[in-house]
């Protein structure tokens, strides 16, 4: 975050809104649910996973997450998943296995 800010304020400032009213309840909602769940009791869960499971073991399983985040997208979202999205899958779970397997 500390590298990434001098990039971000200058896009904060271009894209701040001319008035708070302006930005809507469901925004605001959005932004609590990512800031408090996501950021903060998911970080909670994952290293309270990763002290159990061991940082070597379970860290490889950080890298399927984007590939559930797929299949909710497109079971629960309807968002249309193509056949190269899921061979990308199918690849990077077979790494992650082989990787834990030979590990």
């Amino acid at each position: 975050l500390l590298l990434a800010l001098p990039l971000m304020v200058p896009v904060a400032l271009w894209t701040w809104p001319p008035a708070w009213s302006g930005v809507s309840v469901p925004a605001w909602i959005g932004l609590a649910y990512v800031s408090i769940f996501s950021m903060f009791v998911g970080f909670i869960f994952w290293y309270r996973g990763l002290a159990t499971g061991g940082i070597a073991r379970i860290g490889q399983l950080q890298q399927l997450q984007p590939f559930f985040g797929l299949a909710l997208a497109g079971l629960l979202l309807h968002e249309p998943v193509a056949w190269s999205m899921i061979a990308a899958t199918a690849l990077v779970v077979a790494c992650v296995f082989f990787a834990r397997r030979f590990a």
